[in-house]
């Protein structure tokens, strides 16, 4: 039993090819491309809406020098929140409760933000690893301290993503299977079961966005400490 509830997480091949490269690269066939019109319709206008509130509150606390990090960061906020939604699809795969995946896309971000403020302000940057005012007998423990908070960020960025996103998954195949098995048993408790997994469908779509939204912020807000 334990070992069918993870099959869902095991990364779909075909004839021995991993189709994990086609489940990144098909959701952007499901965004539409905008045009030169001076009118759009409603999808463009509210993909368009949407793209530029989230762009606007993510780089409103950044520098100018942080706004050049206006498209990576929201074109990887629409791909995970694209990724998630579409994850939740009966017979698809959720390439993000991969955590090999989380941690590609966090560790290369995570260093690049690390590596401008090393080389925009190193004084501030390594600042960061030692709070003013500490005492001299602190000073060694709380440097590894603040070294090992900064290296296990990436870490966290990809855990927490992958932890989330995995949970909700297995807890609507459990709550799904319940409500399968009672339907013959006990038809009632199979109703308020069904009932249950619809209300945590939902949950799981605002968890999907919301997971999104978290692992672009707290990727802002590294950038923001660098800039």
């Amino acid at each position: 039993m334990t070992v069918s509830l993870f099959d869902q997480f095991m990364s779909p091949t075909y004839l021995g090819i991993p189709l994990l490269a086609l489940a990144l690269t098909l959701p952007w066939i499901f965004f539409p491309s905008p045009t030169s019109r001076w009118l759009n319709n409603r999808l463009l206008t509210l993909q368009a809406w949407f793209i530029n509130r989230f762009t606007q509150q993510i780089l409103t606390p950044l520098s100018l020098g942080g706004h050049k990090w206006a498209l990576i960061l929201t074109s990887l906020m629409v791909f995970l929140i694209t990724l998630n939604i579409l994850g939740l699809l009966p017979y698809t795969f959720t390439p993000t409760t991969q955590l090999s995946l989380n941690l590609a896309l966090a560790f290369p971000l995570w260093l690049a933000t690390v590596l401008i403020g090393l080389r925009n302000q190193p004084t501030a940057a390594l600042g960061h690893l030692l709070p003013e005012g500490t005492p001299t007998p602190l000073i060694p423990v709380l440097v590894i301290i603040e070294t090992i908070s900064l290296l296990i960020r990436p870490l966290a960025l990809g855990v927490r993503l992958t932890a989330n996103l995995t949970a909700g998954h297995l807890l609507m195949q459990l709550t799904s299977t319940a409500a399968f098995v009672l339907l013959s048993m006990m038809p009632a408790v199979a109703i308020l079961t069904t009932i249950l997994l619809f209300l945590l469908t939902l949950l799981e779509v605002a968890v999907a966005m919301i997971q999104a939204y978290v692992f672009v912020l707290l990727l802002s807000l590294y950038l923001q400490e660098n800039v």
